[in-house]
């Protein structure tokens, strides 16, 4: 019952917004020092030229109209005859906004003055105009692509941040969490996040910078105007908190959806001979369909909640242009505006209205990435189970004393422990197989011995370390290990040998090759040891693929040997050859063995039997036949069902 009260606040807490991830994606960029500050001063520069332009044109529009207007002024005085003069120089010169002690010859000495400057004045703002061009687009270049060189080092960054986590994580970790989604957030999640840092939080400073020097130059052009256009400002940014804080957790759940595809895909990719070999073609294609549903009902959630916005923002901002027009209107006809202060003003009023348009592709960016970066520092601030402790030791080159002391376990989440109380001693040299059902506890115990998983109560030691006191890479060093489910990787067959050894020679690896009886099938590919093994191992069978995985194991010579299962791939003959190569290996070293069939551990020296988690029976196999009638009923079982399966096949 408790568990299902907090699990519902857990979810909440995760879908309130939250900004909190996507800076601290933005401080990787402090890794760069003056390489992170570089776009910002390049578009600091871009901004500045770009806000200059307005004013050059209104120096243009100014020059135009004041030679005209000079022009036809004087054009006029010549025509008015000198009687009707001084009735209508007062006139003019209130026209012109001239001072009424004005004399006509300084009317004209002016006027000429207006006509012959207008050309240069033109050219002068004309070339200024261009300059201004220039210098926004030789910045502006410069900002995009420093911006995109250190949006790519940050997903550089949070990409091997990433895969280093999820490498150093423990398995009860990987037992939770499916590999699509982690791979969504190492890709897609990684990708908005760069998005944003190389492009949505430079368009933010940029938006930032550009309004606040417009608005400044307005009040300073034309301060009635100015206050008129103010009232748009809050009302669009609320309106923008407030749909920055409701699209957050939406586009958390997109990611969320996503993943889920994400992982559909990739099941169905690695499992699709499955797929095929049961025909459920059809019923995997419907799974993956709903998923994509869900995905895209999801997107289509945000999309309509953004196409509320954006018409609404226009609205806003259409409704403030016309209250400048109204107000600018009126300043023309009585003469206290020019025509070119107006287009100056109108021109920084777009300036205005296009950094709140740009807030609307920014809070959309903004709102993805930070919906991404959490779910990447999610996995970032995950805790392993499994960790080494502070200072701990190497541990040093061991004999294989292993002992396990009343080892009780049990998986994070789980209910009843897998392992109760075992208790067993495997001393150097020696060979310990481990035999029971499936779900015995015998792939457990193997588990513990590298520390994937650490016990519930009780210790294990080798040569007296408890394993929790020593560093986790100094105890897997010492230890090999085939595990039932085989995983090669792509590569050539010496690679996977060679792979916990990449150092080794060309002649360890056929040795370790030999003794897995693999070096006969190896050469007789026609590239040999060269032989590219496709992706998990595709172009190999089975038994190939097992006996490659021993041999990678035995490269490493290791003191302590562990086989989950590792003849159960393999024909009988093939199991002869590697059982007598193993033999050969196994002595002197401490070596762990799981089987299902009886046969191939009746030469242990000490053979667990294992049942519902419990050691029910530990000993030799001739001891154990005469005390323990658990493991002589398993014996008599398999024994029995191996001759009457070769009097089957005698028969036919």
């Amino acid at each position: 019952m408790q568990a299902s009260i907090s699990q519902p606040k857990t979810r909440a807490r995760r879908e309130r917004s939250s900004f909190k991830g996507i800076g601290r994606a933005i401080k990787y960029l402090t890794k760069y020092g003056r390489q992170a500050a570089l776009p910002y001063v390049f578009l600091v520069i871009a901004t500045l030229s770009q806000l200059a332009v307005p004013h050059m044109i209104r120096n243009v529009i100014d020059a135009v109209t004041s030679g005209f207007l000079a022009d036809q002024v004087l054009q006029a005085l010549d025509k008015i005859p000198a009687s009707f003069m001084s009735m209508a120089l007062p006139k003019i010169l209130n026209a012109l906004s001239y001072d009424s002690a004005t004399t006509l010859d300084q009317l004209k000495v002016t006027l000429e003055a207006d006509l012959n400057n207008a050309p240069r004045a033109l050219v002068t703002a004309l070339v200024a105009i261009v300059v201004f061009a220039l210098l926004r687009g030789i910045f502006s270049f410069l900002q995009a692509f420093w911006a995109e060189k250190n949006s790519q080092s940050v997903a550089y960054d949070l990409r091997n941040d990433l895969y280093a986590k999820i490498q150093g994580l423990s398995f009860a970790y990987h037992d939770k969490n499916q590999t699509g989604q982690l791979m969504i957030r190492a890709t897609d999640d990684v990708e908005k996040v760069r998005l944003f840092i190389g492009q949505g939080l430079l368009q933010l400073v940029g938006a930032v910078i550009l309004l606040t020097g417009t608005v400044m130059i307005l009040f300073w052009s034309n301060a009635s105007l100015a206050w008129t256009a103010m009232p748009i400002l809050p009302i669009a940014i609320v309106l923008f908190g407030v749909f920055a804080s409701i699209s957050q957790p939406l586009f958390t759940k997109v990611q969320q959806k996503l993943s889920t595809l994400n992982t559909v895909l990739q099941e169905n990719l690695a499992g699709v001979k499955v797929i095929k070999a049961f025909t459920r073609e059809k019923e995997q294609q419907a799974k993956f369909r709903n998923a994509a549903d869900d995905t895209m009902n999801q997107s289509i959630a945000v999309s309509r909640l953004f196409t509320f916005l954006f018409p609404l923002v226009f609205l806003i901002a259409n409704l403030g242009q016309a209250a400048i027009l109204y107000v600018g209107g009126k300043q023309i006809i009585v003469g206290t505006l020019t025509i070119g202060a107006w287009q100056e003003f109108s021109l920084y009023l777009m300036y205005l209205f296009f950094p709140i348009m740009m807030f609307g592709m920014i809070v959309t960016q903004m709102g993805q990435a930070s919906a991404s970066a959490d779910r990447i520092f999610e996995i970032l601030d995950a805790k392993s189970d499994i960790v080494d402790k502070p200072n701990a030791p190497r541990l040093p080159a061991v004999n294989g004393d292993v002992k396990f002391e009343n080892v009780t376990f049990r998986y994070v989440g789980g209910g009843d422990p897998v392992l109760k109380n075992v208790t067993f001693e495997a001393k150097p040299g020696e060979t310990i197989a481990l035999l029971g059902a499936t779900g015995s506890g015998k792939t457990s115990i193997i588990n513990l011995l590298p520390r994937f998983y650490d016990p519930t109560d009780g210790r294990i030691t080798i040569d007296g370390h408890d394993l929790r006191d020593v560093t986790i890479d100094s105890l897997r060093s010492q230890i090999g290990i085939v595990l039932q489910e085989t995983t090669l990787f792509s590569g050539t067959i010496r690679d996977n040998i060679a792979f916990g050894k990449p150092e080794a020679t060309l002649e360890e690896v056929q040795s370790a090759a030999k003794s897995a009886a693999a070096h006969d099938f190896i050469m007789s590919f026609p590239d040999g040891y060269d032989t590219h093994v496709g992706e998990r191992g595709t172009t190999l069978s089975g038994g190939q693929k097992q006996r490659v995985a021993i041999a990678r194991a035995l490269l490493l010579n290791p003191r302590i040997l562990i086989l989950d299962d590792s003849t159960s791939s393999v024909d009988v003959t093939t199991e002869s050859h590697i059982q007598e190569a193993l033999e050969t290996l196994m002595k002197g070293r401490t070596s762990f063995v799981i089987a299902q069939r009886i046969s191939t551990v009746m030469n242990a020296d000490k053979i667990l039997v294992l049942e519902k988690g419990e050691v029910v029976a530990q000993g030799k196999h001739a001891q154990l036949m005469e005390e323990e009638p658990i493991y002589a009923e398993i014996y008599n079982s398999q024994i029995l069902a191996h001759q009457n399966d070769a009097v089957v096949e005698v028969a036919s």
